[in-house]
């Protein structure tokens, strides 16, 4: 049982840093097109999406992200302490 908690815990990590570096990416003129962005954009738009129906944006910034991955580390979190 520790051993999947381990890998949902590098799973839920590597999500928050992916959420992270596409974050950080929109802060710079790159091509959206690009295979970084788009890859990115796959991997993480599934976990924004259904928050940003919930979360509105704060004038022109969103906080989505931010929340993600505050969820994501509470999660990984509550799994390092059931382990």
């Amino acid at each position: 049982m520790t051993a999947l908690i381990n890998i949902l815990d590098i799973f839920i990590t590597l999500l928050a840093f992916a959420i992270l570096a596409r974050s950080l990416l929109t802060w710079f003129p790159i091509d959206r097109g690009g295979p970084i962005f788009q890859a990115l954009d796959a991997i993480t738009e599934p976990i924004l999406q259904p928050l940003r129906r919930i979360i509105p944006p704060i004038g022109m910034i969103d906080i989505t992200p931010m929340v993600a991955m505050f969820l994501l580390f509470f999660i990984a979190g509550e799994l390092r302490s059931s382990a």
